[in-house]
């Protein structure tokens, strides 16, 4: 990258990603070093599809405005959660941008449930749809979407659980037959907050939806996103819990879990995460990650809430949706009190 920056790619064990560390500087000097280099990370960001690894920044914990000028570099606007009707205890109280994530009883934050069963038949860690439930990309019920998160380990559970998975949603668009690209191409997914009761599973037990609040209303995302930065296109979806299963999952195809639309997007879940474009991030304290929404597709796994207590920071960065949302550029409205991500 330069004098400054090392960039290992791709990640172990998988086929994209990479891994930053500067050279003898502390974590302050390389958020300093990055703010002043912020276009060289951000081109960084996209040759790497979309992830990045800053290991041993535990100095961020200790000063958390830190993380907030970090993730200004990916962006010019950082959410501030105190303005979008999140819980206080899940809002940092000295930098309200920072989402606390966790399991402690103050948070109340509980993990996914585990597979089951917990292991594939080769005794590994489940990652493929639909053994793997829980794929999304942040906050898709927003339009526009947010870019960029970030998530900071400061007190992470021991290896072999907690792990974040990621999929490459561009090189899963690529391998792509041309009929099926062409199958997608300009279709629209319907999406929406967890907790509308709009959930692939709510829908199949006959639950009735209650009424949406205009804030709430389930949005239209493009199925083939275009990434603004690159010009790559990648697959643009979530699965169970941020699809509308009511009216979607997919703009003018038939509706509902059990129809043609839900029959595509369980061919297109489970191909994109397939083990060639999965990465599986085991977590040491002071890891901090960087993905691109706009391309990538992740998901949290289980761990023992009732023997570990977990707590990690997470921001949010807008303001460069692409093209598709010109028109939504500055719209303002308070987003569901829910966040998706552990």
């Amino acid at each position: 990258m330069t004098e400054t920056f090392s960039l290992v790619a791709p990640l172990p064990s998988a086929t994209f990603g990479g891994r930053v560390t500067s050279h003898g500087m502390g974590a302050e000097a390389l958020v300093r070093a990055a703010e002043l280099q912020s276009d060289r990370l951000q081109r960084a960001l996209g040759e790497s599809h979309g992830l990045l690894l800053f290991p041993g920044m535990d100095e961020l914990i200790r000063k958390p405005v830190l993380l907030l000028r970090m993730s200004r570099v990916f962006g010019p606007h950082v959410e501030n959660y105190r303005g979008t009707g999140m819980t206080p205890q899940m809002v940092h109280a000295e930098v309200p941008e920072i989402l606390l994530v966790s399991n402690d009883p103050k948070v109340s934050r509980a993990p996914p449930a585990r597979p089951e069963p917990p292991l594939t038949a080769e005794g590994a860690l489940p990652t493929r749809y639909p053994h793997r439930r829980g794929w999304h990309t942040d906050q898709s019920y927003r339009r526009p979407p947010p870019d960029v998160s970030l998530f900071l380990a400061v007190t992470p559970v021991p290896q072999g659980q907690g792990q974040t998975l990621f999929a490459d949603a561009t090189a899963a668009y690529e391998a792509l037959p041309d009929a099926l690209k062409k199958r997608i191409d300009g279709l629209e997914g319907l999406h929406a907050a967890p907790g509308t009761g709009r959930r692939r599973d709510a829908v199949l037990a006959g639950a009735v939806p209650r009424a949406l609040a205009e804030h709430e209303q389930s949005q239209r995302q493009p199925v083939v996103r275009i990434h603004p930065l690159t010009g790559q296109r990648s697959i643009y979806l979530c699965e169970y819990g941020q699809m509308d299963w009511l009216d979607g999952p997919f703009i003018g195809m038939e509706k509902g879990p059990s129809g043609a639309g839900a029959a595509l997007l369980d061919t297109l879940m489970t191909h994109v995460t397939q083990p060639q474009f999965v990465y599986v991030h085991e977590w040491t304290a002071g890891d901090l990650l960087v993905w691109d929404n706009r391309s990538l597709l992740h998901a949290a796994t289980w761990f023992d809430a009732g023997r570990y207590t977990r707590m990690m920071w997470r921001t949010t960065v807008q303001g460069n949706p692409g093209s598709a949302y010109a028109a939504d550029n500055g719209r303002e409205y308070q987003q569901p009190n829910s966040q998706s991500g552990f």
